[in-house]
Formats: C-alpha cells, structure tokens, sequence
C-alpha cells in the first residue's frame, strides 16, 4: 500500500499558511505539472493529480481541520474527495475558475491546452452537502462497526435520469457557447490584445439549453427520495467527531456533483465505565477486610467481565492500569489503558459486636495509619489517574 504524502508538502507551504497562500501555490503547482505542458510525462500528470487533492482538502476549512487533527486517517470515507478516481475534467471542473485566463494566454491561445481547460469551465451544479447523526456505544467505538441508515435527500429523477428534459431531443448544445459554458471575448488596446472569459449569458454556464423540461422534476433534475446507505465507522471515533463520505449527500441539479455527507458521532454513555481519551476509568468499591486480606475482583470491560487481584494492603484511592484494555487510536496510534480506582468503604452502619471488634482491632499498631515513602500522595495517585 503506497503511504500518502503530506498535503502541505505536497503543496510546499507551512502548516499555518493562509488560504490565498494555498490558493497561489497551487495554481503555480498546477501551471507546473499540467499534462499538456508536460505530454507522455506521467509523473507530471501523477504529480498534477496530487495538488489538485491537497488543495481540494486544505481550502475546505472542515476537511483542512480533520486533516490537521486526524491525518489522512480522518478523510476516510471519502473526505479526501478525489482518492485517486477523479479524472482531469472533474479537476477542471471544480478548480478551472482559479487560473483565470492563464491557460489560453499563457500556452498558445487556443491550442491543445487552452481548448481543454475551456470545454471543461462550463458551470457544475454542486449538490448541498447532508448532515446525519450516528449514535454509537463503547463496544461499537473499540471495535469499529457498519451501519445502514434511511435517508431523505434529493436524489436524480427517475424519469429523465438526472437530465431535467423530456427526452434526449428536448435539449441541445448552446449555440453561443458551443456547449463550452463560457464566451471568450479579444479586445484591442494600447497594450495589445485583452483576452476576457466570461459564463455564457445564454445557457448560465451549462453549455446545454432545455426545449421542453421533464415534468416529473419541473426541469430541475433532482426530486425527494430515500435512500439506504451503508456507513464505515472506524474503530476509535470519540463523541462530536464529524467524518465525510464524499458524493453521498444530495443530487446536484442536471447531472452535476453530488454534495457529501457529514457524519456526526454521538457517543452513548457506558452504564459503568468512563471514557477518557484512549483510556476507560472504572471505580470499584471494596470492603475493608478485603483492602487488607486481599481477594479477587471482577470487573466490566470492553470484551466482558474480567478477574484481576487485589493485593493485601491494598489502600484506598489505589489506580490499578490494565494494559491494552482502552479504546483504539483513531489513527491507529496504539490502544489505550484501562485505569480502576480502588475505593475502600466505610461501612455507616455497625452493631455493637461489629464495634467491640473494631474498638479491640484499633488498639492494634498495624491498625494505626502509618504511611511510608512508598505510598504515593494523594497528587501522585492522581497524575498517574491521569496520565
């Protein structure tokens, strides 16, 4: 499996870099590697590939922050949006309006380069991104899990497949624009020729005008529907973590980009254990005879009940760690502990035998606190609580 590169070395600039920064770095990348300057250089067209993923996650705010905290990790699903699949037309069409008219004045006017960059700056409709909230227990979180949800979106029509026209006879090529989605004008000044590029005023962009519009969807595309969706959840997700599926959100009108969606993970609360991080806390109360006779415990986990055992002496406010026995790293980081306080208790209630025993057992020296050097303090217990 061949490791990402980072997306901020890829695009050369810090990791605190702004977005006009980004923005001009990749224009620079993408002037750079652009295959028609560079014909049968597949490198360059790899390398052309790669900036255009980076800059489509670092100039997204949400995806740039998940990327920041979770690394690669957290764009599973689709978040990255490109992943490999996305051809250069799709890259054109979503990043064209960033190069302006450099492609036509910089390399020839019209040529091979200029002709793709404007066959592909005709306008895509870009479907609303959806917001679903999972909920999730403790065990679904350790192990990862799959979930399949109904959801209510817009989804393609299915009487003009997605197109917004009748039939295939009732649309046809803009005739202003040749079906580019853009007009070029060259104007002469003191300077010389101006070229400008402007959307096309008769179509709005889409290179397609519709004679006769579906009546199902009114001309839009896109009408209400449900659809069953099965979703991926990682192992090591916490409570508020948003993730993204790309292209899962609703239909774009006329067959553009569908919007994605945005997972939200609600978290629910475990009847007994606490989450804290990778780690789980757990507080267990035991007798006095048992902290000082020492016994075996059972407690819960992730995987089940567990046996663990309690030395002699044991005093109150003692942290036991089971290694391992957390919660996974959401990217794959290592696991986390289990961490049980040991709580003594104290009984309130007493006969008056239970008295005479304990007034006798106080009289004791082994009865009277006497704390050594190895003891940890109270700030001690709780740094490595906490750790």
């Amino acid at each position: 499996m061949t490791t990402k590169r980072d997306y901020y070395e890829i695009l050369e600039v810090n990791r605190n870099a702004t977005e006009q920064e980004i923005k001009k770095s990749y224009r620079q990348k993408a002037l750079k590697f652009h295959p028609d300057k560079n014909p049968d250089d597949s490198e360059a067209e790899v390398k052309f590939k790669e900036a255009a993923e980076a800059y489509e996650v670092l100039s997204n705010p949400e995806k740039r922050r998940r990327y920041d905290q979770f690394g690669h990790t957290g764009l599973k699903g689709g978040a990255g949006g490109f992943s490999g699949g996305m051809s250069m037309e799709d890259i054109f069409s979503q990043f064209g309006d960033i190069f302006g008219g450099a492609f036509g004045n910089a390399f020839g006017g019209f040529g091979s380069f200029g002709r793709r960059a404007g066959s592909t700056r005709k306008r895509v409709n870009r479907g609303s991104n959806l917001r679903v909230k999972v909920k999730l227990s403790l065990q679904e979180i350790a192990n990862g899990v799959e979930k399949k949800i109904k959801v209510n979106k817009y989804v393609p029509c299915n009487q003009c497949s997605g197109t917004g026209s009748k039939n295939s006879s009732s649309y046809h090529t803009c005739h202003t624009c040749h079906g580019a989605g853009q007009v070029t004008e060259v104007t002469n000044t003191f300077l010389g020729q101006m070229q400008t590029t402007t959307t096309c005023p008769t179509c709005g962009g889409e290179g397609q005008i519709i004679t006769e519009k579906c009546n199902h969807c009114n001309g839009h595309g896109i009408i209400r529907g449900e659809e069953i969706i099965s979703l991926k959840i990682p192992a090591g997700v916490s409570d508020g973590m948003q993730l993204s599926m790309g292209g899962k959100g609703n239909a774009a009108a006329r067959g553009g980009v569908p919007g994605d969606m945005i997972i939200l993970i609600e978290e629910i609360n475990h009847p007994e254990l606490i989450r804290n991080g990778k780690n789980l806390l757990f507080e267990k109360y035991i007798c006095f005879s048992d902290a000082a006779l020492g016994t075996i415990i059972e407690i819960p986990t992730i995987e089940g009940k567990a046996r663990i055992k309690i030395a002699p002496g044991t005093q109150g406010g003692k942290v036991l760690r089971l290694k391992g026995k957390g919660l996974p790293d959401v990217n794959s980081y290592g696991r986390g502990d289990m961490l049980v306080n040991i709580n003594v208790w104290t009984p309130k209630i007493l006969t008056k035998e239970e008295k005479k025993v304990l007034e006798q057992l106080g009289k004791s020296e082994n009865f009277k606190p006497n704390p050594t050097s190895k003891d940890k303090s109270f700030f001690d217990r709780m740094k490595e609580y906490f750790k």
